[in-house]
């Protein structure tokens, strides 16, 4: 066990020899940090939270009371191999969240980047991969093999099919499924979840030129006013990234896409 002097362990936690806890970090009262999590600077723990497994925290983050980190994961095919789950820096990660480590067929690894709000009950499955910026609303959850790409919106009782990738700044409205892989920039809602606009208030999308906005909006035209088959679409967003570097967003998500689009 590798404690920081500087960090602060309540009374009633419990810490197992071979933890890495480490400076100015905040456990709170009827904590569980199992051997093999490491704990990085400046992270606020709130009570009554799990942490085990080969677990991963970044720095500066925050952990609401009674969330369960690195839990044995839901896939009846994990056999307690040595799986993990590693956490950037920065995160708000709300109250009874959970989050569960990666299995063997998948990637091995449930990971999360930076700046994520991660509300109130929420769950996260094995071998999820979560970008920067995302936010994930309260008891929205997220199957096992789901991929958020950079600034996704997922609003309030969401749920996310296995296996779908939700491309850079995709909004998902309150109360929705999805259950196909939704292109960057693309608005959803319903269950299942339909394309319902183009998120123009995206800060890349504000920050783009007036050039790389038009080529987004008719690349959303063709796909979705147009009919434009995947197939073509994945062409002509592989064609327009040589040139747009926003375009890329677009040429990486449909290179990753297995599920097919909602349309």
């Amino acid at each position: 066990m590798l404690i920081s002097s500087s960090a602060h362990i309540a009374c009633g936690s419990v810490i197992e020899p071979g933890a890495v806890i480490g400076a100015q970090v905040y456990i709170g009262p009827f904590c569980v940090i199992t051997a093999g999590v490491e704990i990085g600077e400046g992270t606020v723990i709130a009570s009554h939270v799990v942490i085990n497994g080969q677990t991963r925290i970044g720095r500066n983050n925050s952990i609401g009371r009674y969330s369960s980190i690195g839990e044995v994961n839901q896939d009846l095919k994990y056999a307690g191999e040595a799986t993990d789950v590693v956490i950037g820096d920065r995160n708000h990660i709300g109250e009874k969240a959970t989050i569960h480590r990666g299995t063997l067929q998948g990637r091995g690894r449930t990971a999360i980047g930076h700046d994520n709000r991660i509300l109130n009950s929420v769950h996260i499955g094995h071998d999820c991969v979560i970008g920067n910026g995302t936010l994930i609303g309260n008891n929205s959850g997220l199957a096992g093999h789901v991929e958020l790409d950079d600034a996704v919106q997922i609003g309030v009782m969401c749920a996310i099919h296995q296996f779908c990738i939700l491309g850079a700044y995709a909004q998902i409205a309150d109360r929705s499924g999805v259950v196909q892989d939704v292109p960057p920039f693309v608005c959803a809602s319903g269950n299942h979840a339909l394309p319902t606009g183009f998120n123009q208030w995206a800060v890349a999308f504000l920050a783009a030129d007036i050039q790389q906005q038009q080529e987004i909006r008719t690349l959303y035209d063709r796909i979705y006013h147009l009919a434009m088959p995947f197939d073509e679409a994945k062409k002509e967003a592989a064609r327009l990234a040589i040139h747009y570097p926003l375009l890329r967003l677009f040429n990486q998500f449909f290179s990753r896409s297995t599920r097919g689009i909602i349309r």
